[in-house]
């Protein structure tokens, strides 16, 4: 069973979460087990203060280092930690995969203007950001990973073969999906989708995915590419 630890100063925004979906159906068919942390429990100060001013000015407070540090004591985790931030390499499907096979993954989560960098120097931290944008606290980052890992654990999802056909499952963007009706406001199901050839069907998917990844992400294009490149072709 994995077990993923959350440190936050917000631990009633996982509660819901956590109950709900597949999130919530994996936790209670005992293939996941979370432990939400609050981190102001790793304070020693009567206003249990987890931030302060940042070295050499400017505006914002910064998380401190020592309430991360006693929180990641206490809980001796095993497997990744991982800190989520704006300027960390950005979370990939292969990182959901790893994290789905370790015992344990540990998330911990900032707020405000920035967390002390002692915190993601602290041995065995990796610093993961989720996207090219800023949210103004780890929690919703945390939660996008948290999905993206319990999905993929054996059971969590009814069919396998749903997670094998998702976007950058194989390093493709997904083809598009159609379902009934087949004609709606004029729109209608691609004819090949309805002529029960498999074969034909699969190829069309094949060629769907490639041109959106093409057109969408050119990134994954020239690593889709790359990956499945004859030898000794250019």
């Amino acid at each position: 069973m994995l077990t993923i630890n959350v440190v936050t100063i917000f631990p009633e925004l996982f509660r819901a979460p956590c109950e709900t979906s597949i999130m919530g159906r994996a936790r209670r068919a005992g293939l996941v087990a979370y432990r939400v942390v609050d981190l102001r429990d790793s304070t020693h100060d009567r206003h249990r203060t987890v931030d302060d001013t940042a070295y050499g000015g400017g505006a914002g407070m910064v998380m401190k280092p020592e309430p991360f540090y006693e929180a990641l004591e206490a809980l001796a985790p095993e497997g990744p930690v991982v800190l989520l931030s704006a300027r960390g390499v950005p979370f990939r499907h292969g990182d959901a995969v790893r994290y789905s096979l370790a015992p344990e993954v540990t998330l911990l989560c900032g707020h405000y203007k920035d967390v002390d960098q002692r915190v993601a120097e602290r041995a065995g931290v990796e610093e993961v950001s989720v996207g090219d944008f800023v949210l103004s606290g780890g929690e919703f980052a945390a939660l996008c990973v948290m999905d993206a890992v319990v999905r993929l654990l054996p059971g969590a999802l009814g069919d396998h073969a749903s997670a094998a056909g998702d976007s950058h499952y194989e390093g493709l963007l997904s083809p598009p999906s159609y379902t009934r009706p087949p004609t709606y406001r004029g729109l209608a199901v691609p004819d090949v989708l309805l002529s029960g050839d498999h074969a034909r069907i699969a190829a069309w998917r094949q060629a769907q995915a490639e041109r959106l990844t093409r057109e969408r992400r050119p990134d994954l294009w020239a690593r889709f590419e790359a990956e499945h490149r004859s030898p000794g072709t250019d």
